[in-house]
């Protein structure tokens, strides 16, 4: 077996194994897509339970925990929430916020899909929802203050709209009335205001919390690329934590439970994420709070708190407090404008920006801003590849040129290895030389690699975390650009009268789409520009590597592979440019015209005959 096959043999097995090895840890590295999303499983844990009631503040006696209740809460009266975004209720047994639907958002593309389901309430599957309340401070029980199972009533409002706040009404009994008003804006925000007046006789000391409960957990990405847990921010610090870590913090000795607490004074939130929803509480900020992340074991409840200082209410006086709600997607102009303008410290990190947010920040932003113009975002991640490789084409072009040179010297690097035969010592030794003396620099090639490299992961991460990407089409059958090509080699992209294999599956990998087979041929015509390797092992591997690109990201976001195209179809142009201007017009399918020319048959001609000498 001569060389040239041995070589083929190795690169064709060493292919074999990095597309192998792709299968095998491409799940633990990289999103499987599913046909369709759901915030709710199907069936929910046994346990309804209610969050356990917070301990007062330092140099409070403390307070008993509720207990967990097992059985399904009463029917209440409830008040309905009808604003341009969101639809739901309130219900009336603790004044909780726990039915809450997003008008603006859908399951699937399908045309019947259900709006998207974040809040629901205890009873239903996987109960996830926002109560409000008071711990007992010196001379009060809990039975003297409203908690999760009071019931309120209606003060004033019927439903809870933009500009229409309604209030509650608990009284003890005992000379203190307790008021909740709650509002809601037009995009996600609800700010609750719970009021205690003190017509006894007595001093009131008490202190308010807000809390978020999730029962259970609906089904989760479980990749490293997305954050789904608990998020949080105190004095500037912001954090996250693992829904799996929750359950492994220390217990607190006045909790009795796996609990976290960190003090803050200047700002902060802290709440719970999704993919693409989340809740949040945000206290007052400039003020002291205590903000608690907490596991219930037994009935697997995950919760987030918000604590405020002991209120001291003296006979005849009034006293209130104020804690903001965010229930509800993830947008970037919209929390960025409770950021700037609302003064939430930081809340645009609740988006998770990843290791390099000082790179996806703005690449998400002009990406923003682009579509906001053009109206696509196919068309925008287009423009976008645009603006970034004029930022890049600076440090580039020194290595199109030196590319181009490269290939000039092709001849002369073909003739070093005639004359070196197998002295590899030597061959190198005179190449480093020709380079030198032609000021060439074989490794500036890889400059542009590594300029993509970091801006290839950021804009993947832009891609699969910000929910202006979920369902967002291009054209024709791209009508979502977060997911992978749906058309495919299976059904001849939709000729023949048989469905496409689903998205994530082997087989939807293997017959793959129109898009990753236009990456393919865009990063073969873009290898044929650069020197080919000196050892021949290494031609025959990068040979066969946009083909296997072109597999290993078929199964990719379409928006990402639809860049990684653009990307390729204009470093094409440059190169091509660059290197015609150095003199070097590459001849891109002359190995092919090679191939396929047909030869001319030899002419066999006869051999003169030897005439013997006399």
């Amino acid at each position: 077996m001569d060389d040239q096959n041995k070589n083929l043999i190795l690169a064709t097995i060493l292919s074999f194994l990095v597309i192998l090895g792709w299968f095998v840890a491409g799940p633990m590295i990289f999103p499987q897509w599913f046909p369709t999303e759901t915030t709710q499983e199907a069936t929910a844990p046994d346990a309804a339970g209610q969050p356990a009631a917070t301990p007062p503040a330092a140099g409070e006696p403390a307070a008993g925990a509720a207990t967990l209740e097992t059985a399904p809460l009463p029917e209440a009266p409830r008040l309905t929430i009808d604003t341009p975004k969101l639809a739901g209720s309130i219900s009336m047994l603790g004044g909780r916020i726990d039915d809450l639907s997003l008008k603006t958002y859908r399951e699937t593309l399908e045309a019947n899909s259900p709006n998207v389901r974040l809040l629901s309430p205890v009873g239903q599957a996987f109960p996830y929802y926002a109560v409000f309340g008071w711990t007992p401070g010196k001379g009060l029980t809990a039975a003297d203050l409203p908690d999760a199972k009071s019931q309120w009533t209606v003060a004033s409002g019927s439903t809870l709209a933009p500009g229409a706040p309604v209030t509650l009404t608990w009284t003890n009994g005992k000379g203190l009335t307790f008021t909740r008003t709650i509002a809601v804006d037009e995009d996600f925000m609800f700010t609750v205001t719970d009021a205690v007046e003190n017509t006894s006789t007595a001093e009131a000391r008490l202190a308010p919390y807000g809390i978020i409960a999730r029962h259970g957990l609906p089904k989760l990405q479980n990749i490293y690329v997305v954050h789904e847990g608990i998020i949080r921010r105190t004095d500037g610090k912001y954090e996250e934590t693992d829904y799996k870590d929750v359950t492994k913090y220390d217990p607190v000795e006045a909790e009795g439970a796996p609990a976290e607490i960190a003090e803050g004074t200047t700002d902060g939130w802290i709440g719970i994420t999704d993919h693409y929803w989340m809740t949040t509480l945000i206290p007052e900020q400039g003020k002291p709070y205590k903000a608690v992340t907490k596991y219930v074991p037994g009935a697997d409840i995950y919760q987030t708190e918000v604590r405020q200082p002991v209120l001291a209410v003296a006979p005849g006086a009034k006293a209130e407090v104020t804690t903001r709600l965010y229930a509800g997607a993830k947008e970037w102009a919209t929390i960025r404008d409770y950021q700037d303008k609302a003064g939430i410290a930081g809340f645009v990190d609740s988006i998770d920006w990843g290791w390099f947010y000082f790179l996806t920040k703005p690449i998400f932003s002009v990406l923003h801003w682009l579509h906001g113009i053009i109206g696509n975002m196919g068309l925008a991640i287009i423009a976008l590849t645009f603006v970034l490789k004029v930022l890049v084409l600076p440090l580039a072009y020194k290595s199109y040129v030196s590319m181009a040179r490269m290939k000039e010297l092709q001849p002369e690097l073909e003739a070093l290895k005639e004359r070196a035969g197998e002295d590899k010592q030597k061959l190198q030794k005179e190449m480093m030389q020709l380079y030198k003396e032609k000021k060439v620099n074989p490794a500036a090639g890889c400059l542009p690699v590594l300029i993509q490299i970091p801006i290839f992961f950021s804009l993947y991460k832009v891609i699969f975390v910000t929910i202006e990407l979920r369902q967002a089409p291009f054209f024709g059958w791209l009508k979502d650009l977060s997911m992978p090509d749906p058309s495919s080699l299976y059904n001849l992209f939709g000729f023949l009268p048989w469905d496409a294999p689903m998205a994530g599956t082997l087989t939807h990998t293997i017959f793959i789409g129109v898009l990753p087979i236009l990456l393919g041929v865009s990063m073969w015509l873009q290898q044929k520009l650069n020197p080919a390797p000196a050892d021949p092992v290494q031609q025959q591997i990068f040979a066969w590597m946009p083909w296997v690109f072109m597999f290993m990201l078929g199964s990719f976001a379409s928006g990402l592979v639809l860049y990684w195209i653009t990307n390729n179809t204009i470093t094409f142009m440059q190169q091509y440019a660059i290197m015609s201007s150095h003199g070097h017009r590459p001849d891109l399918f002359g190995n092919i015209r090679k191939t396929f020319r047909k030869k001319p048959a030899p002419v066999a001609v006869p051999k003169p005959e030897k005439v013997r000498k006399k």
